[in-house]
């Protein structure tokens, strides 16, 4: 019996399938914070979710609004300052993933959150930077997570909010960063991570149902394929069903329809 998901279900799965169990992970608001609480209500039950308002071991059993949502702190091991996230847990190396989203990423997975058009004039001014610079610069790892379209997959970034691989091969090496940077991108289409050498995003792996023309077609510059490109695990009925649970409790609490 063939269980039916959206796209937004499948991405969002595929992603909280990178995160394991007991790992230290820097969370973005939005989708990367669905994703990491999914992992954290299904198989990662003791991955300590950080968020830089100040929360540590955050365990909400809703989504979070925003970073200042009083759930994260009142189910959260400890809460310290902001100045500590970033300073004691970020920039001292105890932070094993940086889980991030984008409006906008690049072949080299450069991520823009500030606007789209110009800068002075743009036509969408977007949430800012926050601590994304500076999780994409000093976590171990990080992680990207999107919607595929070509206003979002693009050959030239609006602007620049955070660095990926810079402009690929050992930038980040030549910039003095710490953190190993994008290892992989999770769209409703598919999974990309960087060459070895050059960190071009290549694509390596198809959600099912999603063809190779569909992937190219909503990817603004011309997309690197893996010669063992494979198709993603569809989602089990299990990890369906804790997703859209945590989904009806967020949106019955905060009396939305849907997210």
């Amino acid at each position: 019996m063939t269980t039916e998901y959206s796209a937004d279900e499948i991405m969002t799965i595929s992603a909280a399938r990178m995160l394991q169990n007991g790992a230290v992970c820097f969370v973005g608001i939005g989708l990367p914070s669905k994703a990491a609480n999914l992992a954290r209500l299904s198989h990662a039950p003791d991955i300590v979710l950080i968020y830089e308002s100040g929360p540590i071991g955050a365990k909400p059993s809703i989504l979070p609004l925003s970073i200042g949502d009083g759930e994260l702190s009142v189910t959260a091991d400890t809460t310290v300052s902001t100045s500590e996230i970033f300073t004691f847990w970020l920039q001292g190396g105890r932070i094993d993933v940086g889980f991030l989203g984008a409006a906008q990423i690049d072949r080299f997975a450069n991520i823009n959150t500030t606007v789209i058009g110009p800068y002075n004039r743009p036509s969408v001014r977007l949430p800012g930077a926050g601590g994304a610079p500076e999780i994409a610069g000093s976590a171990g790892e990080v992680l990207i997570i999107l919607r595929q379209t070509l206003k979002t997959f693009v050959e030239q970034l609006d602007f620049m909010t955070s660095v990926g691989h810079g402009d690929g091969g050992d930038y980040r090496k030549r910039i003095g960063l710490t953190g190993e940077g994008p290892v992989a991108v999770i769209s409703d289409l598919g999974i990309l991570q960087p060459d070895r050498l050059s960190k071009e995003l290549t694509l390596t792996s198809l959600h099912p149902g999603v063809t190779l023309d569909e992937a190219r077609a909503a990817t603004g510059w011309e997309l690197k394929v893996s010669p063992a490109l494979q198709t993603t695990p569809a989602p089990t009925a299990d990890e369906l069903l804790v997703l859209r649970e945590l989904e009806q409790r967020t949106a019955l609490a905060h009396g939305l329809e849907s997210l």
